[in-house]
């Protein structure tokens, strides 16, 4: 049984992903050429190894430390799929807050639990007063059809930094 729970130091530890499925085939790609959006053949196969994943764990314990707000889909005590959310207000009127993360393990895809953890870190993200979340989305076809039937659309406002860190995702953002 799949439970949701807020990530902190007694949940989360270095070795938390070794389980973690990040697995991804890509065949098209969405790109913004000559000021309209597209869908390009571009193919790639994304995996994470072990090494990765401990990164990404001491990532995650390292920002919860340091005031990001995290969600976790646990099996037991297997952390299977987070969600997390920046501390740093974004934008030039501080509507955004970013998701910084929102990795769903290739087993738990199209089952509903992505949908439950954004929903949790909305709610949240709401109660804190947070006007927005921004998101630089990958770029798959298929990563894009997830955010938009969250109902995520294109970001008003582009924040620079975060783009240049990834520049063939997609901006986005949610309005809370």
């Amino acid at each position: 049984m799949i439970t949701v729970e807020k990530l902190s130091q007694e949940n989360l530890n270095a070795h938390s992903l070794d389980h973690f499925i990040r697995h991804q085939v890509v065949t098209e790609c969405w790109r913004r050429v000559d000021g309209q959006w597209g869908l390009y053949p571009i193919a790639f196969t994304e995996d994470w190894d072990l090494e990765k994943l401990r990164a990404n764990a001491q990532a995650l314990a390292d920002g919860l430390e340091a005031g990001m707000l995290g969600f976790g889909a646990f099996d037991g005590d297997r952390l299977v799929d987070y969600i997390t959310l920046g501390a740093q207000a974004l934008g030039s009127r501080g509507q955004y807050c970013q998701l910084v993360d929102f990795q769903v393990s290739q087993e738990h895809r199209g089952l509903g639990v992505g949908r439950q953890l954004f929903t949790r870190l909305c709610s949240e993200a709401k109660s804190m007063g947070i006007p927005k979340l921004y998101i630089s989305a990958h770029s798959s076809k298929e990563s894009q059809a997830a955010y938009r039937k969250l109902g995520c659309v294109h970001a008003e406002e582009i924040i620079p930094a975060i783009a240049e860190e990834e520049p063939c995702d997609v901006q986005m953002e949610y309005p809370l």
